[in-house]
């Protein structure tokens, strides 16, 4: 098991429990205690546990549900969509990674004949009955709440795909790179990137300068950003000096 699975794991054991005991995740998750102490004490500096004698205490946040994000900066992700929809082309094959942002891309996009590949059960219950659109959909563990699939399927499926672009959100932009809530789902999107030409991250300007618990990639991996007026001049300057082209939804 890679490391990040063992911790998300380790970390929906907790949090589905409250309180997980060494030996109950050590026998879960086929680790030695040794090795789940170490992944405690990474779970702790993010602030998602608390480590007490003999286990760990859940003390973060979930993967935020659907329909709570839907309503966080709804205006700015309106504007976002339509400024992202309107740089995809005719008949292109595109990635669209399971999201609140994604989701309002998906709903400019008829007219196109586009062929859509996406891990997200939203966006697929709209595309549906868009005539116009091919739509494949990526299986696998259906993370509760969100409607994404995620892990090792999933991966498997992406890496029998290729798309012109893919369109992606995040949690978190930093110096450092991309982050996102759940270890789980950056695996997934590491293998959507690897899968396009080209990647376009859309993403409200509240997101720059906060990380998350998992780390992407770097700033590099992207080609295209679509923000909302707010983004700083700072973080302007930043995302051009990387040789990202920087799209400003007004």
């Amino acid at each position: 098991m890679l490391v990040d699975q063992r911790r998300d794991e380790i970390l929906e054991v907790v949090q589905s429990k409250g309180f997980a005991s060494l030996h109950d995740l050590s026998s879960g998750v086929e680790a030695s205690e040794s090795t789940i102490r170490r992944d405690l004490e990474y779970l702790e500096n993010l602030g998602q546990v608390r480590r007490t004698r003999g286990g760990a205490a859940y003390v973060g946040e979930a993967l935020t549900g659907f329909d709570d994000r839907r309503s966080l900066a709804a205006t700015e992700k309106q504007k976002i969509s339509r400024a992202t929809a309107d740089l995809i082309g005719r008949q292109e094959t595109i990635i669209l990674d399971g999201g609140t942002t994604t989701l309002e891309v998906a709903k400019h996009l008829a007219g196109k004949s586009l062929q859509v590949v996406t891990n997200s059960l939203p966006i697929v219950n709209h595309l549906v009955s868009v005539a116009d659109v091919e739509l494949v959909f990526l299986g696998g563990y259906v993370y509760p709440k969100t409607g994404v699939t995620l892990g090792e399927l999933t991966i498997e499926a992406l890496k029998k795909v290729h798309a012109r672009r893919l369109i992606m959100s995040v949690g978190g932009i930093t110096e450092r790179g991309l982050f996102n809530t759940n270890s789980l789902l950056a695996q997934t999107e590491r293998q959507m990137i690897e899968s396009v030409d080209e990647v376009i991250v859309v993403s409200d300007s509240s997101k720059f300068g906060h990380s998350e618990m998992a780390h992407l990639g770097p700033l590099n991996l992207v080609s295209k950003m679509v923000v909302d007026s707010g983004i700083t001049e700072e973080w302007r300057i930043r995302i051009q000096d990387h040789g990202i082209e920087l799209v400003i939804a007004e």
